[in-house]
This record gives structure tokens, sequence and C-alpha cells, in this order.
């Protein structure tokens, strides 16, 4: 059985940052795994651990920088790893579709029984790529999964989702599935001073449009960022100040030049 994991290395600004263009500046970033792609991760290294999956790849988008976030993935346990980036895509904004499009290339490519990823990105929020992939490939799927039970022989994930209003639903999920994981499925593992040896070791294949069979077209985002800029924070807020009596006077009469009355 192989596990793909989708991992995306996300950028957190500084409390102090500049905007250059439509970017917050490169020196004002940190750069680290996608928090919820880091249950992902775990969640497959547990499945191989247990005997049930034989292989662990990690794909990612992104330029040659992010092997350095991908390689954490290794270290944690993953076999090898993908990483697909072309120049038709610099410069732009990766969209859901765009996103999509790449990673049903790779998975028509590896051929994976499982499909797995955080339920959100860090950046973006979008929360879409997963359940996306799921039908653009006619895989089953299940979004928002907080507990993974996989019988490999009986072809079918158990996993539990976290619904809204506390509710949870526990389901039956035919594999080849995709199923995108919440917080709290795991504990993920620090990777040792070993698997970070290790890793340096592990493949990570990179692959352009052309080694996907696909053109610029094919990943055209339909979002383009036309600028950044901090909002100004303004603020009516008036603190008042003096005894109970004389703060209960200076309310009545704001509230009164505010239109409020009893």
């Amino acid at each position: 059985m192989k596990v793909l994991v989708t991992v995306k290395e996300v950028a957190e600004a500084d409390d102090d940052f500049a905007i250059e263009g439509t970017d917050i500046a490169a020196s004002d970033l940190e750069y680290d795994l996608n928090e919820w792609d880091d249950y992902a991760v775990e969640a497959a290294v547990q499945l191989a651990e247990a005997g049930i999956a034989d292989e662990v790849v990690t794909v990612t988008v992104g330029r040659e920088r992010t092997e350095e976030t991908i390689r954490m993935a290794l270290a944690k346990g993953a076999d090898r790893a993908v990483r697909v980036w072309d120049e038709a895509l610099d410069g732009g904004f990766p969209d859901v579709a765009s996103k999509v499009a790449l990673f049903e290339a790779v998975v028509a490519e590896e051929e994976p029984d499982l499909v797995l990823g955080g339920v959100q990105a860090a950046d973006t929020g979008f929360g879409a790529t997963g359940v996306a992939l799921a039908e653009r490939i006619g895989f089953e799927h299940a979004a928002v999964v907080n507990d993974l039970d996989v019988d490999a022989d009986a072809g079918v994930a158990h996993v539990h989702r976290e619904l809204e209003g506390g509710v949870e639903e526990l389901t039956e999920v035919d594999l080849p599935a995709v199923l995108t994981v919440q917080t709290g499925l795991n504990e993920p593992r620090y990777a040792s001073l070993r698997g970070i040896r290790q890793a340096q070791r592990k493949e990570i294949a990179a692959k352009d449009l052309s080694d996907l069979g696909l053109t610029a077209d094919d990943v055209e985002s339909a979002l383009t960022v036309t600028s950044m800029y901090e909002p100004e924070s303004e603020s009516d807020a008036e603190m008042i100040e003096g005894d109970a009596g004389e703060s209960a006077d200076r309310l009545a009469e704001v509230l009164r030049e505010k239109g409020v009355s009893a």
C-alpha cells in the first residue's frame, strides 16, 4: 500500500514587516511545514510503522528553496518526496484548480492507495485542495478527519470526522481515497538527529510541467494579487475615567449622542 501526502511550506511574517510590491518582504518571513500537513505526515508514517503502508511519498508545489522544509517530512519517516515547480508558475499565485492539476498528474504517476493532506493551509486557509483533488481523480474522500483506522485488507478507511456543533461522524471510506486531516489526529513527532541525517540521502524528485505532461495553460491561475497593504487602524473608543457616578453620567451622555434611549 502506498500513501501519498500533500505537503506545503508556509510563510509566517514577523511582528514588524515591510511590504514589497504584492508580497511581504522575504527578509521578514520565516518558513515552516504547514501545521495541518505535519499531522498528515505523522499519520502516514504511523501506517508504515504498523506495517499497513509499504511506502510514504510526499509531494509539494514549490521552488527549490522549499526542499529544506520538505526534508523535515523525510526526517520524520517519509521515504521520498516529489517537488513540482516550473517557470510558468513563477510570479503567479497558484489557485486550487492549478494545484489540483499538478497533484492529479503526480497521482497518475505514483498510483497511491491513499492520499493524505492537511485540511487547510495556514497561509491561504482555502481548505479546498484535498476535496477538489478527490473529485478530479475520482477517489472517495472525507474531510476534517480527527481519527483514522485503515484496514488495507478490506480496502476501507474507518474515519471520525469533526462536524459543526461538536458533532462527530463515524464513517467508512473505500480505498483509494483522499483524506484531509485535522489537528489533534495524532501527536506529530520531532525529527531525530538520526532521521535528519538519513533525510539528506533520501530522494527529492524535482519535476516541471513537461515531466508531468502538462502545459502552462493547464495550470493557469484564475487568481491575481493586485495589491497588498497594511490596513490603517482607526478607533473611536473613548476611555471613561472618574468615579462610578462620573462614569455613569458620561456613559449616559454618550448614549444620548449616539441616539440610544431606553
